[in-house]
């Protein structure tokens, strides 16, 4: 039988717990990875009308931090994006934090997300809209990924952003017309330049969080706080872009492999031996891979960093798909470039067909083909899952 990742922390977690305490989102995501489609969630038991099989379909938890859960959010997030691409290139960058903040974000996480993604957004916005490179309103989307295969802590963003931009007529004449990278229709900005210039608007946001006291559990004293800021514009921050992608289908197919990717997924989970769990890890630019062993404790540790803060969105859209005037600007890029009209029946049916070939159409019996029916339904019993899992409650403090 697979290693799942909620039994590992059956496993190794009372031990854990005994000499740790979760922040209050950490608890929550750790009680929904090891009660989803378990009894503990609730369901129903389903008959089948025609050969009169019975068995229980209990219900999933549907927390972003569960690996059982995102390939169905994923697949829903892709239909629901196809009406919002455009026919032109697209370019992946990636903007990443240096780990001198590493220790920062772990106290002031939600402060240390908001200002990478507002950052790589404002850099981004602000090349858009510079003449020199396109000098119109661009079309992007950011994902926050805060992990390394081993689970070490690694900020970063992924931009996948259009080749082009929606520009006004000249002399504040409504007229709009679509504008292409002045380098060439797959080039859209220097990654140096980008680099600098998302150092230094992050710099300036530490800068003033500091002044203000905004940041009061930086484990950083004074002098460290200046030497962090010595060594953080002493040194070139990292900033990659990919080879542009092409094609509606492409894009879309490529960037649905990072909006609901957890840390690690039970895929890639070999199994557990004595106190130590074994997972795949990347080892090389082409796809090979090895396996490493991490302690039990160390497993859990890591992977417990790379919960969110609470109502934190990861996934943000900027541009012409910002939502206060997504519909209106992409229907002006579509007509510029001469596209369809997006149409909601095929989006719809899209979402049916996604439905089907990610096996969440579960209505059918496999062996006669006849419908299941429900015959019971079963709640969930949350307190006793607290319980059984010694996990403290929604509600103890920890770091936001």
């Amino acid at each position: 039988m697979a290693t799942t990742l909620a039994e590992v922390l059956r496993r190794f977690g009372p031990e854990y717990l005994r000499m740790h305490t979760p922040s209050s989102a950490q608890a929550r995501a750790w009680r929904a990875i090891v009660a989803c489609r378990t009894p503990a969630l609730g369901g129903e038991r389903l008959r089948c009308d025609g050969c009169h099989a019975e068995h229980w379909r209990w219900h999933s938890c549907r927390n972003r931090h569960c690996p059982q859960c995102q390939s169905r959010q994923r697949d829903a997030w892709r239909a629901a994006r196809l009406g919002e691409l455009l026919n032109v290139p697209y370019c992946h960058l990636v903007f990443t934090l240096p780990h001198e903040l590493n220790a920062l974000a772990a106290t002031h996480a939600r402060w240390v997300y908001d200002t990478l993604m507002h950052e790589a957004a404002a850099t981004l916005s602000d090349f858009a809209a510079n003449p020199r490179w396109l000098g119109g309103t661009p079309a992007f989307t950011l994902v926050l990924h805060t992990w390394t295969q081993d689970l070490r802590r690694h900020l970063h963003v992924h931009a996948l952003m259009a080749c082009g931009a929606l520009r006004q007529g000249e002399g504040g004449s409504s007229a709009m017309t679509w504008i292409t990278p002045t380098r060439s229709e797959r080039f859209l900005f220097p990654v140096h330049a980008l680099s600098r210039v998302f150092r230094g608007k992050f710099m300036s946001a530490l800068q003033a969080a500091e002044q203000a006291g905004k940041l009061p559990r930086d484990p950083a004293d004074a002098r460290q706080r200046r030497d962090r800021q010595a060594v953080l514009r002493r040194h070139d921050w990292v900033v990659y872009a990919k080879t542009p992608l092409t094609g509606p289908a492409a894009v879309l197919d490529y960037l649905s492999r990072y909006t609901h990717r957890t840390a690690i997924g039970n895929e890639r989970l070999v199994d557990i031996q004595d106190d130590s769990v074994r997972l795949r890890v990347r080892a090389d630019n082409h796809g090979g891979k090895r396996t490493i062993a991490m302690p039990g404790q160390q497993f859990i540790g890591r992977l417990l960093q790379h919960v969110l803060p609470g109502g934190f969105k990861r996934i943000r859209h900027y541009g012409l798909l910002a939502p206060c005037a997504k519909t209106e600007r992409l229907a002006q890029a579509r007509r510029l470039l001469a596209m369809l009209a997006a149409n909601p029946r095929a989006r719809e049916d899209a979402s049916a067909f996604m439905q089907r070939v990610a096996g969440i159409e579960l209505n059918t019996c496999p062996h006669c083909q006849g419908r299941w029916r429900v015959v019971e339904q079963r709640s969930a019993d949350m307190p006793a899952l607290a319980a059984m899992l010694q996990v403290p409650h929604a509600g103890c403090r920890g770091p936001p």
